[in-house]
């Protein structure tokens, strides 16, 4: 039986949100040290490790015979495609700007399970926040970030990457949601995608000549903080809370993440956000509200009435 959030859930997902906000942050603060696309390979295959031996401390044993290997393949592979593409984006824009596009997934994920499973149908008011999201996107990609062109090329440019890393993150929910890995344990699933996408990234990174690694004392406690938090332990704890409250309740805090993220950028990069970018932020936000919160939203509207 799944319980209403009480003040302990309430702290756990504040301290997540803010813990996944800082991802897109560390990438851009270290980038001059080594490549996001190289750190995001070396993060995947040290949590992969690290899965792996939690595994074994639980003495999980998985059926080999069984496994979804090629949708686990599938999902691995657009975990890599995600990583690539905000890598990739957060060297033309700011961290910023990539945690607002990264987390529309919830958006692409909610349109494409309506498509694909009847039991995800999306009400009108999801409808309504997929609207909102995307006008939000509009208002961010047609608002000048700098007043030189070729600066406002290459953050554009940036953005739509990060935004096309989203689409293959809400691509990969509706994969595992459609496919055997929704029957396998979240540890197998977090297996295929960590290794996959770290042997891609390494792959990326050396074809491309984005190896170069300064093992400067930020650098270091970045990746540790990338690994071990980000990849493992605050995974770890996600799904402690998914087995104990209500999705939905848990779901609502979903906005904090890119709203952290924006605020964040400003402090510690010193990123410039400008007025029209925060209109864009604060409809995209709406919209993530309207789509992964609308029971909680709709339990809270008939309590109030």
């Amino acid at each position: 039986m799944y319980k209403n959030i009480d003040r302990q859930a309430v702290a756990a997902m504040i301290m997540l949100c803010l813990v996944w906000s800082m991802q897109q942050i560390g990438l851009k603060a270290t980038a001059h040290d080594a490549s996001p696309i190289l750190q995001i390979a070396l993060r995947s295959g040290i949590g992969a490790v690290l899965v792996a031996l939690f595994m074994l401390y639980r003495r999980e044993k998985p059926s080999l015979a069984s496994l979804p290997w090629r949708a686990g393949l599938g999902a691995g592979l657009l975990f890599a495609l995600e990583y690539l593409l905000l890598g990739t984006g957060l060297r033309f824009t700011s961290a910023a700007h990539g945690v607002v596009f990264l987390y529309t997934a919830p958006l692409f994920a909610a349109v494409g399970l309506h498509f694909s499973l009847r039991s995800e149908r999306l009400k009108p008011v999801q409808w309504l926040g997929i609207v909102l999201a995307f006008a939000g996107v509009a208002i961010t990609f047609f608002t000048p970030s700098s007043g030189q062109q070729s600066s406002d090329a290459s953050s554009l440019f940036g953005d739509a990457l990060c935004l096309l890393s989203g689409a293959a993150w809400g691509a990969t929910t509706v994969l595992v949601r459609c496919s055997g890995l929704a029957k396998v344990s979240a540890s197998q699933t977090a297996i295929f995608q960590l290794s996959v996408a770290f042997i891609v990234l390494l792959g990326f990174a050396v074809l491309t000549g984005q190896t170069t690694f300064h093992a400067t004392p930020l650098l270091i406690a970045n990746l540790l903080f990338q690994s071990v938090i980000v990849s493992f332990l605050s995974l770890l704890l996600w799904f402690s809370l998914l087995r104990r409250y209500l999705a939905s309740g848990l779901g609502a805090f979903s906005f904090l993440t890119p709203l952290f993220g924006v605020a964040l950028g400003a402090w510690l990069l010193n990123e410039k956000i400008n007025p029209g970018f925060m209109v864009g932020a604060l409809f995209v936000v709406a919209g993530i509200v309207c789509v992964s919160c609308h029971a909680w939203l709709a339990s809270r509207f008939v309590r109030q009435w």
